[in-house]
């Protein structure tokens, strides 16, 4: 029988080494294109390993998501993504249907109550935070310090040079956002500076396509990357 369409996604066949928090911070990268997250759930558990939910405000999102990211490469094991049986509790508390439930799988409503308000918290703070965002979209937030001069935009080549990354950004994380694209070839990181890297494509017209799709994407909420050509 088909699930319907519901606003959380069920992660599973995932890389079992990969520390829980690293996995959230990595499933929040790449998932976070297709639109506004309430929360990731990746519980510890034996039974749990390998697997998580991604809870979206919108089914729209939640189905390009799914769509799109079928069977992607992430560490090294492909993704195998479906419906939630079930809406996760922030899903349902947000439409008034929340039932405690006894049985079924174990996922969210498992956390216990202080974790649950936590949540719901942190999806309220975060449907005010899309309200304020939809007015400022378009406002580039200063950077911290001395305001650095405008460097000119480099002719089209092959290399992106990217800042305004967020601390734990790694290569991993990098690799899977560009490798998308055709033509990807690396992500070269900078010693001792975790806020930019370059990332290297066959040709300029690859590096170009993913400058285009990529230019803005959210890392994390409060780090909107910015893509430039590299200085050659």
């Amino acid at each position: 029988m088909d699930i319907r369409p519901s606003h959380t996604i069920y992660v599973n066949n995932l890389n079992e080494k990969v520390k829980k928090d690293e996995l959230k911070k990595s499933l929040y990268a790449i998932f976070s294109q297709f639109g506004q997250i309430l929360d990731i759930v990746a519980l510890k558990s034996l039974r749990m390993r390998g697997q998580a939910f991604v809870i979206f405000k919108e089914i729209n999102s939640a189905t390009k998501a799914l769509q799109s990211m079928q069977g992607f490469p992430f560490y090294d094991k492909p993704m195998r993504i479906s419906y939630s049986k079930t809406d996760s509790d922030v899903i349902a508390k947000m439409k008034g249907t929340f039932v405690p439930r006894e049985k079924g799988p174990k996922t969210e409503e498992h956390i216990p109550k202080k974790k649950k308000k936590k949540a719901a918290a942190a999806a309220a703070a975060a449907a005010q935070a899309a309200a304020t965002n939809d007015s400022t979209a378009h406002i580039v937030p200063p950077s911290s310090g001395t305001t650095p001069a405008v460097i000119p935009e480099q002719p089209p080549n092959q290399i992106l040079f990217l800042t305004n990354l967020p601390e734990e950004t790694n290569e991993m994380m990098l690799s899977m956002l560009f490798n998308q694209f055709p033509g990807f070839k690396e992500v070269r990181l900078v010693p001792g500076r975790h806020d930019i890297a370059f990332v290297e494509f066959e040709n300029e017209t690859q590096s170009s396509a993913a400058k285009s799709a990529l230019q803005g994407f959210k890392i994390t909420p409060t780090h909107a990357m910015k893509i430039t050509f590299a200085k050659k």
